[in-house]
């Protein structure tokens, strides 16, 4: 029986099942699509392949993801002036065809992917190739059928899902502790109205976890969550949806109650900046001005750094990483410093958008 067989079997024994045996059946499916996602040498399913991997350029990359045939080649084609082949043919993009866009000063890399497919996670048209190469991006970007986006939606992100990507999500609040004695202790600081505890026991049978602490924070937390956290290969990706081309007041008023949805036409150029500005602010970037001694700020090219790591450390470690061995002290002008004429600060300090900041050595 192959891999995909057996998820297929636990999820219709899914269906019937009693708390403890669903907690298992979850940490058992987990597994399986762990093989998907990165199977064993030889077997060809989890590397991304000749044409699928691409050299990384820009400050973060932006995955353009969907059906065949809806129009993201079209669009990447316009935004970033890289010819990907376009045509009213399902599966023109057979390979990954990377462009870049300027956003703000920033380079970003955009990644136009092959057309997936419903199966796409369990293997069918190459679709595990395609997912691989969306599980490493900062952004994924789906485009939707204008006719049918709610489906394509749901179907999408079932895909994703199963190879391990949580779309606009964070990792939930759970703590796992192994410990070599003492059986297994639950403790939770919220109400369990998800999960309970023989299901917790459960899935952690399931991956012979005899001894261990377990504490619970996150809200409505669910077996799927514990699964993800004990799996440890899961990774959370902000996403933008959009539809192409949408034709008429009626249907960008349905495609925007999607959450995260920005409809754009690239025939005639319609809400490209707004697409653009979402972008933007779901990378979390932070553009950072470096000024030197005696002269005007630079603001032509700024160092890009992500909030949550963007320290004057991080800001060094991006231009050089001798800088910060050498520096001693930065002067810092913007949001993050206290004084309008500027503050003198060290390697730790955190740094806000269109900072201005100048290294003084030693």
């Amino acid at each position: 029986m192959t891999t995909v067989q057996k998820i297929k079997e636990i999820e219709d024994e899914m269906n019937k099942a009693t708390s403890y045996h669903l907690g298992q059946l979850k940490a058992k499916l987990a597994k399986l699509r762990r093989e998907l996602i990165a199977p064993s040498s030889g077997s060809g399913g989890g590397a991304a392949g000749v044409g699928f991997d691409v050299a990384r350029t820009g400050v973060a990359s932006v995955g353009f993801v969907g059906f065949p045939s809806v129009g993201k080649s079209t669009l990447m084609s316009k935004l970033t002036g890289t010819h990907s082949e376009v045509s009213e043919i399902d599966f023109t993009t057979l390979t990954t065809v990377p462009g870049t866009v300027k956003v703000h000063g920033a380079p970003i890399q955009i990644l136009d992917l092959p057309g997936i497919i419903e199966g796409a996670n369990d293997g069918r048209g190459r679709g595990r190739q395609v997912i691989a190469v969306a599980r490493t991006c900062n952004l994924i970007f789906i485009v939707l059928d204008v006719l049918k986006p709610l489906g394509d939606k749901k179907i999408i992100e079932t895909e994703l899902e199963g190879f391990g990507i949580r779309l606009n999500k964070r990792p939930p609040a759970i703590l796992v502790r192994k410990k070599e004695r003492g059986g297994v202790a639950i403790t939770n600081t919220v109400p369990l109205t998800k999960i309970d505890h023989d299901e917790i026991k459960a899935v952690l049978s399931e991956y012979k976890i005899s001894n261990a602490d377990v504490a619970i924070r996150e809200p409505n937390a669910t077996a799927d969550d514990l699964v993800d956290i004990i799996e440890g290969n899961r990774v959370y990706i902000p996403a933008l949806y959009s539809q192409i081309d949408a034709i008429s007041i009626e249907e960008i008023d349905l495609l925007y109650k999607i959450p995260n949805s920005v409809p754009v036409s690239s025939k005639e150029w319609l809400n490209i900046d707004e697409l653009i500005d979402s972008m933007w602010k779901a990378l979390d970037l932070v553009r950072i001005y470096t000024k030197p001694r005696g002269l005007a700020p630079d603001y032509t090219a700024p160092v890009v750094l992500r909030h949550g790591k963007c320290t004057v450390g991080d800001f060094c470690n991006a231009i050089h990483k001798e800088i910060a061995k050498q520096m001693k002290y930065a002067i810092v002008w913007g949001s993050s410093a206290k004084h309008s004429r500027g503050q003198k600060v060290g390697l730790d300090h955190v740094l806000e958008d269109e900072d201005v900041v100048h290294i003084s050595k030693k």
